[in-house]
């Protein structure tokens, strides 16, 4: 099928059905973004193409004639459908974009996941992604049961029989209230000691957690917790109450110590108070299309965050696969 000789122009029918909703040429011309002699133009040439008159003008400005009130009455059926149309084409381009279904921890979620998507977003803003947030150990069930294509976890192990590469590391940072004992001593804390003593900790299953445990079972079997919370933002808060020290990621942290709400303590073997973040996936699944460039761009984010730290911290972020099939 072809168009019939004289066929209008889209945009020229949009333009004279502004002519009638707004009732003046000059009026269209503004709506539309052009001079109203433009305007005046394109509506002659539609005049030309369709050997119909539609406007008559005159001194004090243009009015439609009868004929043009009869073909705007069609345009505006045409240009009804043609919106339909678009609407459609919206609708199919969204249902065939990429999508990507992907599970962070709450660290992870908050402070670094918005940066990986906008990088991602950067180059491919046609991937649609869904994000859900959960603790480390949920985020990798996620990932088991095919409900997340790609998770992102943290803690001192790759969780078991998934896929995973490491793509930075988070350094942790012993924090208490000022005033705390902790805060004039002149030795730092050791790990012994920080076993012993009855800290605020993430419920199980928190990467944060486990990180932890690990570390401060070399020393000694930890202590009973002053309290278990939910989320790093309650663990804040209690902190700055002075009921515990803490243990947190120092991306949560910094906004306290900054403002004096939290003191960070010295600590003996600072450098093992740290935790690698990791993409997850399932082993017969390795990332591909938007997932693998989400990886990508998370890993070279993390670099570049670690260089901008310092030569150790670009070394132990390096990303390499753990486990990639």
């Amino acid at each position: 099928m072809t168009l019939p000789p004289g066929a209008p122009d889209l945009e020229v029918l949009d333009l004279l059905v502004s002519v009638a909703e707004l009732g003046s040429l000059g009026a269209a011309a503004r709506r539309h973004g052009i001079s109203q002699p433009a305007a005046s133009m394109r509506i002659s040439a539609l005049e030309r193409r369709t050997r119909v008159k539609l406007l008559d003008r005159g001194p004090t400005g243009s009015a439609l004639t009868d004929a043009g009130r009869a073909v705007v009455e069609h345009a505006r059926t045409v240009l009804a459908a043609v919106r339909d149309l678009v609407d459609e084409v919206d609708h199919l381009r969204a249902a065939q974009a990429p999508r990507l279904r992907i599970a962070a921890s709450k660290t992870i979620a908050d402070h670094r996941i918005p940066h990986w998507l906008a990088a991602l977003r950067t180059d491919h803003p046609e991937v649609l992604v869904s994000l859900e947030v959960e603790n480390s150990t949920q985020v990798a069930a996620l990932v088991r049961d095919g409900v997340a294509d790609l998770g992102f976890v943290e803690g001192p192990h790759p969780p078991a029989a998934l896929g995973s590469r490491v793509l930075g590391t988070d350094d942790l940072v012993v924090v208490v209230a000022p005033g705390h004992p902790w805060t004039r001593r002149t030795t730092p804390v050791t790990l012994a000691e920080l076993a012993g003593t009855a800290l605020l900790w993430r419920e199980p299953g928190s990467g944060t957690r486990e990180t932890v445990w690990d570390l401060l079972s070399t020393a000694a079997t930890p202590a009973g917790p002053a309290a278990e919370l939910g989320s790093a933002a309650a663990i804040v808060a209690a902190a700055r109450t002075g009921m515990a020290p803490a243990v947190l990621s120092g991306l949560i942290a910094a906004p306290d110590l900054a403002t004096g709400a939290l003191v960070a303590v010295r600590t003996a073997d600072a450098d093992r108070l740290t935790r690698k973040f990791r993409a997850i996936w399932r082993r017969a699944t390795p990332p591909s299309g938007a997932a693998e460039l989400l990886v990508d761009r998370a890993a070279r984010l993390e670099i570049a965050r670690s260089a901008a730290a310092g030569p150790a911290a670009a070394k132990d972020a390096a990303p390499g696969g753990e486990s990639p099939r």
